[in-house]
């Protein structure tokens, strides 16, 4: 597998309309069309009744640019959607080309009207090396950008893409855009492919002056499902998106991933030997962090393994799940140009029960800091059958990690804040016989205050024996490493499972690791 690069209808009346052909851009730029978010459902409920047809791609023109050459058409910000009204939001455009051979459709709503943005050149600077490019009022955008009033007054930054399939992102107010969110993953890491379902049409809601939030809508289609998604976006040191979906089935859905994220990791200190470079790491996420049913709190080093490799958390009514970046300071990384340590984690939180299932984890090979080799999503335990509807509904937090959550029902347990690990690291043993030394730091936490020798350690593996770890105070952190060592065993796998505990209480997160030659 190749790692990838960067409910209800209203009356009849008004389903007819919905259902009606979609004007020309030219005629929808003139003539805006009555517009609710329940059109929008039955639409997708309908469109997955029909066989799929594939979205005519751009001229080729438009598909032969560089690299270089589409970077140097530039949106125009000064002529933004709403750049010169009172309203709190302006929306940026993308064009199509390049790697986006499909372009989506992009309207605004108003009092319940929709309007197309049809498509406009002249919304972009040109740069010397911009070919000229056959054009037509019917082409479309790639995606779109959010941008508002954050921590600059006088200026609208941004924080907020959707281009590409069903891809989207966003940022806390002084990070850099890293890990990305997508609507709904399809056949992840399967070895007939995966299918990547693309929202083809956007509606953005005319934002009131000084109001909060933005709304976007989007319609999903793909050879297996279609799709309506709802999005109430509000941005701020943690970007807070709710999102709803109404998916409909086309066909059996035996694999499919709710709330996908995508992300890179390259190299840490478990793996820095196979790269030949200045920094001591390279990562947009170092790390899976899992809150369970069970009220558990489980953290999983990344990894970027020589095989693909699949994980499978299996769970009941997940608390929440995200891949976070913990490594916070320029020294972890020591670029100066990509901000690896500005990067948000994105924490998912279910809303409602989401059954049995398993938080699955893929990690692709990679050998360049370029691909997204990581991908983490819910999988149902239950499939999808053709013909079936599913409701969605979860919050995305993008940003620091989210504090310790309150249970997402009034009969669950309460999870506890407990410890976070802070550093994995590996290498050889060095002194007796061959093996391999781990160390963990858990970051200091009133639970491992005091003596060491308090502390309980409960370091398992079901593949091989460790030595039972010193456990000592890291002078650096105020925290405590284990440090411990074990043979591996013929397979070269090995899982591992470690928790600190006091008085037979957990103390620290779950440390879960599986290590491989």
């Amino acid at each position: 597998m190749t790692p990838f690069t960067r409910r209800s209808f209203l009356g009849a009346a008004l389903s007819s309309t919905l259902l009606s052909p979609l004007p020309t851009a030219a005629q929808a730029a003139h003539d805006p069309m009555p517009f609710h978010r329940d059109q929008l459902v039955a639409r997708a409920r309908n469109l997955a009744q029909q066989p799929y047809r594939p979205r005519p791609e751009v001229p080729q023109d438009w598909q032969d640019l560089t690299y270089d050459q589409y970077k140097a058409h530039r949106f125009r910000t000064k002529r933004a959607i709403w750049a010169n009204t009172a309203r709190s939001y302006n929306v940026d455009l993308f064009l199509p080309g390049l790697y986006f051979r499909q372009a989506v459709q992009i309207n605004t709503v108003e009092e319940g009207l929709a309007r197309r943005v049809g498509f406009d050149m002249d919304l972009f600077d040109r740069g010397e090396i911009a070919p000229p490019l056959s054009q037509a009022e019917t082409l479309g955008y790639s995606g779109l950008r959010l941008r508002t009033t954050l921590d600059q007054p006088d200026k609208k930054s941004e924080f907020c893409v959707f281009q590409g399939a069903s891809y989207f992102r966003a940022i806390g107010i002084g990070q850099t855009y890293g890990l990305s969110a997508r609507g709904l993953a399809l056949k992840t890491a399967d070895a007939m492919g995966e299918e990547f379902p693309d929202f083809v049409e956007f509606w953005l809601e005319a934002p009131a002056p000084g109001q909060p939030h933005m709304v976007v809508h989007a319609l999903m289609d793909s050879p297996s499902v279609t799709g309506a998604y709802h999005f109430r976006i509000t941005p701020g040191t943690t970007t807070i998106m709710d999102v709803e979906a109404q998916l409909f089935a086309r066909a059996d859905l035996p694999h499919m991933g709710l709330a996908p994220l995508t992300s890179m990791f390259l190299f840490d200190r478990t793996n820095r030997h196979r790269f030949d470079d200045f920094r001591p790491n390279v990562h947009d996420s170092d790390g899976l962090l899992i809150h369970n049913g069970n009220a558990e709190t489980l953290w999983r080093p990344l990894a970027n393994p020589t095989h693909l490799q699949v994980s499978s958390f299996v769970d009941s009514d997940p608390r929440g799940f995200g891949l976070m970046q913990r490594s916070r300071h320029l020294q972890d990384f020591e670029d100066l140009e990509a901000n690896y340590h500005r990067r948000p984690g994105l924490w998912v939180e279910p809303k409602g029960r989401w059954g049995k299932g398993a938080v699955t984890l893929v990690e692709i090979p990679a050998d360049k800091e370029i691909y997204d080799n990581i991908v983490a999503y819910w999988r149902p335990d239950a499939p999808v059958k053709a013909g079936q509807e599913l409701a969605l509904a979860y919050r995305l937090f993008w940003g620091e990690e989210p504090d310790t959550p309150m249970p997402n029902t009034k009969t669950a347990a309460p999870i506890p804040p407990l410890a976070r690990v802070i550093d994995t690291a590996a290498g050889a043993r060095i002194f007796g016989d061959p093996g391999r030394l781990m160390t963990v730091d858990f970051a200091a936490h009133p639970l491992l205050a005091g003596d060491p020798e308090e502390i309980e350690v409960h370091l398992s593996s079901p593949d091989v024996e460790t030595t039972p770890g010193v456990l000592q105070r890291n002078p650096g952190t105020g925290g405590l490493r284990l440090a411990f060592s074990f043979t591996p065993n013929a397979k070269n796998h090995v899982e591992l499972r470690l928790q600190l505990r006091r008085n037979g209480q957990a103390a620290s997160e779950i440390w879960l690791y599986r290590w491989t030659a």
